[in-house]
């Protein structure tokens, strides 16, 4: 395994990051058997992944659960493991039950500690930006949690580049806890974080974590243009249908070909892309099964050269759509 400093902090985290969104039973296709789930974090660890992700609205703590009985029944050093979970989401029906208030942000943060079964998280991320809440009264709440011991480092996800600068911003003049991380969806056939926040995450040495690096199993392979299937999660996952354009076919083409050529699988040439950019630190893969795992993992030995890169996104240019950070 290969390690890296999160942006521009000291914490060492894993070039891969084990998503945990899987893990729960909220939807069909996610991993219902808890030993199964366990098994997969596990063997991670055995690989040398210490970088795990998770969210509290995650099947409403569930994925937080089994993340934290996996860790425990591992019994790893905890000083070597970097656990992130996410704050924004709803968590109950009724007023104070989602969002980034004060109130919110700091009961939802006792809530994950205890549903992971840790003192501490490495990197609590805010899920969403809060339209409600003014983000001076956010960015306090996360001081607090760091002031406290409760929380190691903060991070973002999905947004603007306007709104997280001025989280940033905000942050310098309160002389808050800053920002270290952005979370965005970023892979070979969604790259409109290219004209949105990746170079603002370039600029401040900011860590970037993209989640969905195979767009949802789109760039597997596994889709074939003329059977676009009509159940799974291909066909309940609203951001599936925008991956089935033509131009994303015409990218999955050169994957094919390319990964055919140096006899790896389309998942391992699409994330060792993403490995090869500058400033991306640890894509969020997101494996169901232990052979998804280690054929994921197998995307640290592949080398791409310059001209290889350039064939992968030639057939797109990447537009920022605003709606996109609001979804």
């Amino acid at each position: 395994m290969e390690y890296t400093s999160l942006g521009d902090t000291g914490l060492e985290v894993s070039r891969l990051c084990l998503g945990c969104m899987n893990f729960g039973t909220e939807q069909p296709w996610m991993v219902h058997n808890r030993e199964q789930s366990h098994a997969v974090i596990e063997r991670a660890l055995d690989l040398g992944i210490n970088f795990f992700d998770t969210a509290n609205v995650y099947s409403g703590g569930e994925s937080e659960e089994i993340l934290g009985e996996a860790l425990a029944e591992a019994d790893r050093d905890r000083s070597e493991l970097a656990v992130a979970t996410k704050v924004y989401g709803p968590m109950h029906e009724g007023p104070n039950g989602q969002g980034l208030s004060r109130k919110h942000v700091l009961e939802q943060a006792e809530a994950s500690l205890d549903r992971l079964g840790l003192e501490y998280v490495d990197l609590y991320q805010i899920h969403r930006w809060d339209d409600e809440t003014p983000i001076t009264e956010t960015l306090s709440a996360l001081d607090r949690l760091v002031e406290a011991g409760k929380v190691r480092y903060v991070g973002a996800s999905t947004m603007p580049a306007w709104k997280f600068a001025k989280a940033l911003y905000e942050a310098d003049v309160d002389n808050d806890e800053r920002f270290v991380s952005m979370q965005c969806e970023y892979n070979l056939v969604d790259r409109h974080e290219e004209a949105n926040v990746l170079p603002l995450c370039a600029d401040q040495g900011i860590g970037v974590l993209p989640w969905s690096p195979l767009a949802g199993g789109f760039l597997t392979g596994k889709y074939d243009r003329d059977e676009v299937p009509a159940d799974g999660r291909a066909a309940t996952d609203d951001f599936m249908a925008k991956r089935f354009a033509d131009e994303n076919w015409d990218v999955l083409e050169v994957v094919r070909n390319l990964a055919d050529s140096k006899g790896v699988s389309p998942a391992q040439l699409s994330l060792a892309w993403l490995l090869h950019k500058p400033v991306v630190d640890a894509p969020i893969i997101g494996p169901r099964t232990i052979d998804h795992l280690e054929d994921s993992v197998g995307a640290l030995e592949v080398d791409l050269t310059d001209d290889e890169i350039d064939r992968l996104e030639a057939p797109l240019t990447p537009v920022w759509n605003p709606a996109i950070g609001d979804v």
